[in-house]
């Protein structure tokens, strides 16, 4: 009976600790789902674009301005709330963030500046010719790369 009594006590506790643990790196979930979903929207439309630039598809005047504009759009959103401090993948599941992203807080927000400024840059010219894409594409794929390289994990 002591052996039993030991061993429920024994799996209880191993569960409770598991338990907070997950809930623990879960605290962010919410978060980390809201700046992913962002990231695929930014993706998708950079795609367009770098699809045209590199001649792998067409270019549709339309398409571009719009994908262009949806840029801008994303970029001038006030995201910081899907970036709580903790939210780093040393800290929570399902992110590539890194923890040097609240140490270098000032650097970040000179990337999103730059990012915003960028993409109203594509989009004031993307619908007027594939020149004009691949001449203001590449301002916004540096700013994707300059925070990519330092704060997103391989």
């Amino acid at each position: 009976m002591k052996l039993l009594a030991k061993t429920l006590l024994c799996a209880s506790v191993c569960a409770l600790t598991l338990s907070s643990t997950a809930n623990a790196n879960d605290s962010f979930k919410h978060e980390i789902d809201a700046r992913q979903s962002y990231m695929q929207v930014l993706r998708h439309n950079i795609g367009q674009l770098g699809a045209m630039a590199k001649g792998k598809k067409p270019y549709d005047a339309e398409l571009a301005k719009a994908a262009a504009q949806n840029l801008a759009l994303a970029a001038s959103m006030n995201n910081a709330f899907m970036w709580p401090k903790g939210s780093d993948n040393a800290n929570a599941k399902n992110t590539d963030a890194l923890p040097a992203i609240w140490d270098q807080l000032a650097k970040v927000k000179k990337i999103n500046g730059d990012m915003k400024e960028a993409s109203e840059n594509l989009a004031k010219h993307a619908g007027n010719g594939l020149s004009e894409v691949r001449k203001y594409i590449g301002a916004v794929g540096k700013t994707c790369k300059g925070c990519h390289d330092d704060f997103k994990a391989e």
